[in-house]
């Protein structure tokens, strides 16, 4: 879908909080819908597998259809597949073409003891969920969590190789989702905002403001990023049960006040220095709105902080 420019700037001048109060209404009501469909599978299988390209919200998305499961009586795990990462050896690790580390390929997971653990979850037995350090760029299996799921219970997987022919493709009976936010802002027929850049911006924030990372540095990352997408996550997104975009109208109005001095200070020497300007460029077309406005519960909060969910 497509949001027009016109509307998103009638609707803040008008009416600023009675818009960003709909405009997350109607994603309650995406994820609501997806509640329906794991509900649906649940006699099925308890797993649930939650996919989606970098910066698509999927922590918070995970953790909020855990919210509408539990309203239903239907207590929810969620755990984050980055804990599935290989201690990888150098000599044997995937590499780009350039000979750099591929940290955006499904051979970094250890897909076969996710495949064991989903099995033993749905048999009621108990798993060790792993602890990925990234600090010191390994799994620490003695800071696993205990997890064994009862009746009625169902535990989210989220990240972005959930999907994959070596996760979904060898669980079929799972419940997946495929979250992506995609959505250009047009002005009449004139594109002004790309969906790719909402992804972007949100990246760029949330790992200046949580990851010490700069923004020179995730754009040297991006293309890299970009490539694994369309290799690894977007082609199976078919295998969805449910898929839904989650950009919200007005989102960049917010995001801006914090991405645009970022990406304004980005060396002229970076190669994609241009993209950035014309990324900070596109802001212009958007009026402000004042971050203290968006909800606590926001999705937007998990890339500019100060939300109510806890993302450690």
């Amino acid at each position: 879908m497509a949001y027009q420019l016109q509307e998103i700037n009638r609707r803040i001048n008008e009416d600023v909080k009675g818009f960003l109060e709909e405009s997350d209404a109607q994603y309650a009501q995406k994820v609501s819908a997806a509640a329906d469909v794991i509900l649906n599978n649940l006699k099925l299988s308890p797993i649930v597998l939650l996919s989606g390209p970098s910066g698509s919200g999927k922590t918070t998305t995970a953790m909020k259809i855990e919210e509408e499961l539990e309203k239903r009586g239907v207590l929810t795990h969620t755990i984050s597949m980055d804990n599935y990462f290989k201690t990888l050896d150098p000599k044997t690790a995937p590499r780009t073409a350039d000979g750099m580390l591929d940290f955006e390929s499904p051979l970094c997971m250890d897909m076969d003891l996710l495949n064991t653990h989903f099995a033993r979850l749905s048999k009621g037995e108990t798993i060790l969920v792993p602890k990925f350090e990234f600090a010191r760029q390994m799994r620490n299996d003695s800071l696993g969590t205990p997890l064994r799921l009862g009746k009625n219970e169902v535990a989210i997987f989220e990240g972005i190789h959930a999907l994959n022919d070596d996760c979904a493709g060898r669980f079929p009976q799972a419940a997946c989702i495929y979250i992506s936010a995609r959505s250009d802002v047009l002005e009449g027929q004139d594109l002004r905002f790309k969906g790719t850049w909402m992804r972007l911006s949100r990246r760029a924030v949330r790992d200046y403001n949580f990851r010490g990372t700069s923004v020179g540095e995730t754009m040297d990352m991006w293309a890299n990023v970009r490539r694994g997408e369309k290799l690894y996550i977007s082609p199976y997104k078919h295998r969805a049960n449910y898929m839904f975009d989650s950009s919200l109208p007005y989102e960049v109005s917010v995001i801006k006040h914090y991405a645009s001095p970022l990406m304004e200070a980005v060396p002229q020497e970076n190669v994609r220095r241009r993209e950035l300007l014309d990324l900070c460029e596109a802001f212009q077309h958007f009026l402000d709105i004042d971050p203290a406005l968006v909800p606590a519960d926001s999705l937007i909060r998990e890339f500019i902080g100060g939300g109510s969910y806890d993302y450690k």
